[in-house]
């Protein structure tokens, strides 16, 4: 093979194979300035199963143009792009409804409206962001923002003192995301993909379940102390243990982020990688539609605005409660999350329908554990430093139900591969759940007292 280049001949990176691009790269680098032109069409078309190699080096942002948008344009793509922007005037309505009539009800409802296109917003510009930081810490991003908005309630909640507001908020979280996200995922993308059954990394999601597990034990035991009457000083043991718990869970969680992002995250890639490297077509990539700033400061606006709105949900929930004649229960575990959950849940559905199901499974899933595993500890770390009593106590009905939740999905996952029959069910179970939280009486009171022994 010529292995000289002339001006007609075209890059040297073109028509060698892969085993050679190695001892060629210094000249393909070179070959890559010589021509201004042609560069950049010569990095896409290198981008193939060898991508591990020595062009792995390029910068990935280099393979789009990042861009350069006035605060105009910038406004349009992030405020007007979507149709369920259509919802955004309804957050300052509810302001405006609270401070006329003061109807707990209304305020709640369009609060909830309010929210939803927040909560979607923030995972568009978390999505953006995660062009710039790679796909492992992109993912993580992903599940922590999308997670603000129901961490952002529970602080306001706990606060307030509404410490079963927070538990059953949390709790209702990772019930949605991994019966109601997880299912609409593998039923939409078992109706697209119907030919063939859709696989995952079958590894990730055991890890995932295991996590799980280990917080259904968190919560399990401060629950059966108080139960059985069994503590040694009533009131103070249960809280100390679910601090003690809580500082072991963060601990654990701070592990598995260094497994996953330094240690073996070679693990974490999916299972279908190799064959989407392979037909790799440029003009199919996606590219940002903001700059990395841009994001970083949509991040800071937005989470600003579901705070504010956030303040005032929390403050409308049990009027809209006595309003509705709807448990407490059901308002904390169903109706909350849903909305919180609202840019899991739509970019899993997508995900899933262009069958990378790996990347669904990390937004239900991962959420999932980072609630159980970050969410629920953080603030019980929080409750102790402003005095409020947040113990991991979640009572036997809320425990009984994410243990039984954690099994039914992780023989689900047990098998490595999804199909719509799968998603369907993991769907009517969270219809049996929502079912069993609006004919549940919390026997605790919205506003906890602080315990006797406290």
């Amino acid at each position: 093979m010529d292995t000289h280049k002339t001006n007609d001949d075209p890059p040297i990176i073109r028509i060698h194979s892969n085993l050679e691009m190695e001892s060629l790269e210094d000249k393909a680098v070179l070959d890559f300035q010589d021509d201004n032109k042609d560069s950049i069409g010569s990095k896409k078309q290198s981008f193939d199963g060898s991508e591990k190699g020595s062009l792995s080096a390029l910068d990935l942002s280099t393979s789009f143009d990042v861009p350069r948008n006035s605060v105009l344009d910038s406004i349009k793509i992030v405020v007007f792009s979507a149709k369920i922007n259509l919802l955004m005037p309804f957050g300052p309505l509810a302001i405006l409804v609270d401070a006329i009539s003061g109807n707990h009800g209304w305020v709640f409802l369009l609060c909830l409206l309010g929210i939803i296109p927040m909560a979607e917003r923030l995972g568009f510009v978390t999505e953006q962001l995660a062009f710039f930081t790679g796909p492992t810490v992109g993912g993580l991003l992903n599940a922590t923002f999308g997670n603000a908005t129901e961490l952002i309630i529970s602080i306001y909640a706990l606060r307030n003192g509404m410490i079963r507001v927070v538990q059953q908020s949390l709790l209702g979280s990772i019930l949605s995301n991994m019966l109601l996200v997880l299912g609409c995922a593998f039923f939409s993308g078992g109706l697209v993909v119907a030919e063939r059954e859709q696989v995952f990394n079958k590894g990730t999601a055991t890890m995932n379940s295991g996590l799980l597990l280990m917080a259904v034990m968190g919560l399990l035991f401060p629950a059966v102390l108080h139960s059985t009457r069994t503590e040694l000083h009533f009131g103070k043991s249960e809280l100390a243990l679910s601090r003690f718990s809580s500082c072991v869970m963060l601990v654990a969680y701070a592990a598995f982020l260094y497994f996953q992002l330094k240690s073996q995250k070679n693990l974490y890639i999916p299972v279908n990688d190799e064959q989407e490297s392979q037909t790799w077509n440029a003009d199919d990539e996606e590219a940002p539609e903001i700059s990395k700033w841009e994001a970083i400061i949509w991040l800071f606006l937005l989470t600003i605005w579901i705070s504010v709105l956030s303040e005032y949900l929390v403050d409308a929930i049990q009027g809209a409660s006595s309003e509705w004649k709807i448990p407490v229960a059901f308002i904390s575990v169903i109706l909350l999350p849903i909305v919180g959950n609202a840019a899991e849940h739509a970019g899993a559905i997508m995900f899933a329908m262009k069958d990378k199901l790996d990347i669904s499974l990390g937004v239900a899933i991962g959420s999932s554990t980072q609630i159980s595993m970050f969410g629920i500890p953080f603030l019980v770390v929080v409750g102790w430093i402003i005095g409020r009593p947040m113990d991991l106590n979640f009572q036997l009905f809320e425990t009984a139900t994410l243990f039984i939740t954690v099994l039914v999905v992780a023989f689900m996952l047990q098998e490595g591969t999804s199909n719509y029959f799968k998603g369907l069910m993991l769907i009517l179970c969270y219809l049996i759940v929502a079912a069993s939280f609006f004919v549940h009486m919390d026997p605790t009171s919205i506003e906890d007292p602080p315990k006797p022994s406290d």
